[in-house]
């Protein structure tokens, strides 16, 4: 019986790296026709082309071609929540979120390049502002859930997911407008310092 569940949770675990495989994919492939190419001229038999899959694999996956270009930082906030997830249940709420913001960087500090282009894709048009808007709104209840869970009461919770998602977007539109100087991490970290003096 033991074996049936391994070999169950196995084919599982397999099943699980492939449909991520095939999101990377597609959100690849839809990332390097928009820097190419440009947005609008983007189409979704573009991508499924690029990719080598079928088009209805691709609604299998993602809505639209926004939705496709947005996959990479739907993995980056769930990478923070996992992270936010793990700190001690003794540390400090804001002290936890700022501490959960490293693991959206690599251990120089340094953003993911397709953080990097995708934000700047997202700041040329308008449709991804609003996918974006849609997403961090969803992104904010989770924070705010678990930072309730952690002890604080629900509306300061609410507030600090909010502070989170503001500085994380102030701090990274900062950046670009100085076309990348300096380093990402410390100025979304100083956001968050001074956002934090209102929580600490």
């Amino acid at each position: 019986m033991q074996g049936v569940e391994t070999a169950t949770a196995e084919a599982q675990t397999l099943r699980e790296r492939k449909k991520a495989a095939t999101a990377d994919a597609l959100h690849r492939a839809a990332m390097e026709l928009a820097i190419e190419r440009g947005l609008t001229e983007v189409t979704v038999e573009a991508i499924v082309e690029a990719a080598e899959v079928s088009r209805r694999t691709f609604s299998n996956y993602f809505a639209n071609k926004e939705d496709a270009l947005l996959h990479g930082e739907r993995d980056r906030l769930n990478q923070f929540l996992l992270a936010l997830r793990r700190r001690p249940a003794v540390e400090p709420a804001w002290q936890a979120v700022r501490a959960s913001t490293r693991s959206l960087f690599d251990e120089g500090g340094d953003p993911d390049p397709e953080w990097v282009a995708q934000s700047r894709l997202i700041r040329r048009h308008p449709s991804l502002v609003g996918q974006q808007f849609a997403r961090h709104a969803s992104f904010e209840e989770d924070v705010a859930d678990e930072l309730a869970r952690r002890g604080a009461d629900r509306m300061r919770a609410r507030l600090m997911a909010a502070a989170f998602t503001a500085s994380l977007r102030v701090g990274t539109d900062v950046w670009l407008e100085r076309r990348g100087e300096g380093s990402l991490s410390d100025e979304i970290d100083q956001m968050l310092a001074t956002m934090g003096e209102r929580f600490d």
